[in-house]
């Protein structure tokens, strides 16, 4: 069977769905599409909508050459949304970041409320304020300053940027030359052809670069919760909590542990509590620790909740009540649904696909949460899932897959789960795909793919790293979960701290070992890959063994005592690379012993795994 993995250009033209917003009251969906454009030079962002019973097929709400993205329901159910769109008002079409604009809940044409030469970066709204993320040059002093100054740069051919403080670039480009700030305004309160823009103000006009990434807004649009990032001597970094009244910008600490950073916060329907993160400081000895907190606003006291829990939280949201959480975590190679319920402090699992679930919404009575949904079985589809049913049961349900604007391609062969034990008696598990027709009279050769992270998990479609493209030529792909992924719990993630050609390495080769014993496997025919770790875990396996007959590392870390240094975000790697992990599992050392053809990919803007490597 022909499948779109057999074709590159065929596989470029599938759409990836990302994002997923619920309205207020709970009968609509938005997600954002992405499509190759006519020249298929990029990808197109649109703004779809979904609807939440299924009944109804999805239906696309933008259409713009320049495409949309960062979709938002206000209180009354318009749709807030960024593009770099011209204004249909303006004199002349003229090229620009992506400005505001919205969309009325009951139809027509989307308007323009506020165009700003630095752009939008995440947007919320809540009881008609919106709060945005958006970058701000250091000498602006207002909204008209930044504009004046950023046409001035524009202007004048300008691209040099002052850097004042560290770190100056992140993944794929250099920061700067603005800071991040957190602008507030009130939206415009109709739609009528002489209806105000939206006027902005500066809550943070003291920030500095990289000291606010994330926030949330209060229900009533009164204050924000954010974690605001100390940035200490020789570049390290830690984050603490804060809250900021959007009426005088007063900002006060509600969480400041000089043992941990403290993020993800997520403010209670009634606005009385907030969720948050407390992830412990790592050092080369001390992995790290990550804890599930609720502040009480009203005391300032923060406990501790699913104590016991070995799970990371990725994503949550509150139910309408307060009563609990919706939660999503890796585990064993899936991502699911769980819930919390606050009173008991019990974590319950509501899901049992073999999926990963990602933008957890949940409507206003509490019955139903939604999600993407995805596996490499299928990338990002919405899904509903019947929280009602899962409180019944007790046990994990099914999600149920609702009318998506990108059904999921055909596949070129089936997914199977694997395991093998490790040295050490510890269970090492995996997927494995399998190209049609496999079998022990035509066994398919072996490629290993190793993920980065180190801190992650084969569980969710990748468009980059999709094995689907390599079963289409007839590979067997082994994605296996060694030491250091996570969804196996902190017991786990210890045992490869620091000792990364060691457990990580040995359980990837019991995995290995295992997987090639199989009869419709070629063992005589085996090849390994990976990307950022997984390229170092690449580079490590090629010094320790020419059991492969090939070995490819992209964007991999070669010698650690020079990576540490220059990665974009070295105060972090500085707190696990010792020298101790230098002298051991630095895969230089072992250029000699290499005797497996590899072949090396990298590229000049990788500053995370920078081109030195």
């Amino acid at each position: 069977m022909h499948t779109p993995f057999h074709d590159m250009d065929a596989y470029l033209d599938l759409p990836r769905c990302s994002g997923l917003r619920l309205s207020p009251d709970g009968s609509r969906l938005i997600t954002t599409v992405a499509t190759l454009n006519a020249k298929r030079t990029q990808y197109r962002n649109a703004v779809w909508q979904v609807d939440p019973t299924g009944e109804r097929p999805a239906r696309r709400l933008t259409r713009s050459r320049k495409g949309e993205s960062s979709a938002v329901f206000t209180d009354a159910g318009d749709v807030l949304f960024t593009s770099a769109r011209p204004d249909p008002d303006a004199d002349e079409d003229e090229d620009g970041p992506a400005a505001l604009w919205l969309l009325p809940s009951d139809g027509g044409d989307a308007r323009l409320i506020n165009s700003r030469l630095g752009g939008f970066e995440q947007i919320v709204s809540h009881a008609d304020v919106l709060l945005a993320s958006a970058q701000r040059l250091p000498a602006a002093g207002d909204e008209g300053d930044e504009n004046r100054l950023r046409k001035e740069r524009k202007d004048r051919h300008v691209s040099a940027i002052l850097h004042t403080s560290y770190p100056v670039r992140h993944w794929d480009h250099d920061t700067g030359p603005g800071a991040v700030h957190l602008l507030s305004g009130r939206l415009p309160a109709d739609d009528s052809p002489t209806a105000a823009t939206l006027e902005l103000r500066d809550l943070t006009p003291d920030a500095l670069p990289h000291q606010i990434e994330q926030f949330d807004l209060s229900p009533d649009g009164t204050f924000a919760v954010l974690p605001w990032t100390i940035i200490g001597r020789a570049g390290e970094r830690r984050s603490t909590l804060v809250r900021l009244d959007l009426g005088d910008g007063a900002v006060r600490t509600l969480v400041d542990d000089p043992d941990a950073d403290a993020g993800q916060p997520l403010i209670s329907p009634d606005g009385t509590q907030v969720l948050w993160h407390r992830d412990s400081l790592t050092s080369p000895e001390r992995p790290p620790h990550l804890e599930l907190q609720v502040l009480d606003l009203s005391s300032g006291t923060s406990r501790r909740v699913a104590d016991g829990w070995d799970r990371w939280p990725s994503a949550q949201a509150w139910l309408p009540d307060g009563s609990g959480v919706v939660l999503t975590a890796d585990s064993s190679g899936r991502s699911p649904v769980f819930l919390l319920d606050l009173e008991t402090d019990m974590v319950t699992q509501v899901t049992g696909d073999d999926a990963t679930f990602t933008d957890p919404q949940v409507s206003s009575d509490g019955r139903w949460a939604y999600a993407l949904r995805t596996s490499y079985l299928a990338p990002s589809e919405v899904v509903r899932i019947d929280l009602q049913a899962h409180r019944h049961t007790a046990r994990p349900i099914a999600s149920e897959l609702l009318q998506n604007p990108a059904p999921a391609p055909a596949l070129p062969g089936g997914l199977t789960e694997v395991e093998a034990t490790a040295e050490d008696g510890t269970t090492i598990r995996g997927w494995l795909a399998l190209p049609d027709g496999v079998s022990a009279d035509e066994p398919a050769p072996l490629l290993l793919w190793i993920h980065g992270g180190p801190l992650s998990s084969w569980n969710a479609w990748s468009w980059r790293w999709c094995p689907w493209l390599l079963v289409a030529k007839g590979y067997a792909v082994l994605m296996p979960d060694p030491a250091l992924s996570t969804g196996y719990g902190e017991a786990f993630i210890a045992r490869g701290w620091s000792r990364w050609g060691a457990e990580p390495f040995t359980d990837l080769m019991a995995i290995t070992d295992a997987v090639a014993a199989r009869p419709d496997i070629d063992q005589t025919r085996t090849a390994a890959m990976g990307g950022s770790f997984g390229g170092y875990m690449a580079n490590w396996v090629a010094g320790q063994t020419d059991r492969f007959r090939a070995i490819v590392t992209h964007a991999s870390l070669w010698a650690l005592d020079q990576f540490g240094p220059t990665t974009d975000h070295a105060y972090y790697w500085q707190r696990e690379v010792s020298d101790a992990m230098v002298r051991d599992y630095s895969p230089h050392h072992n250029v000699e012993r290499i005797r497996t053809p590899m072949l090396v990919v990298h590229g000049d803007k990788d500053y995370r795994v920078p081109i030195g490597e």
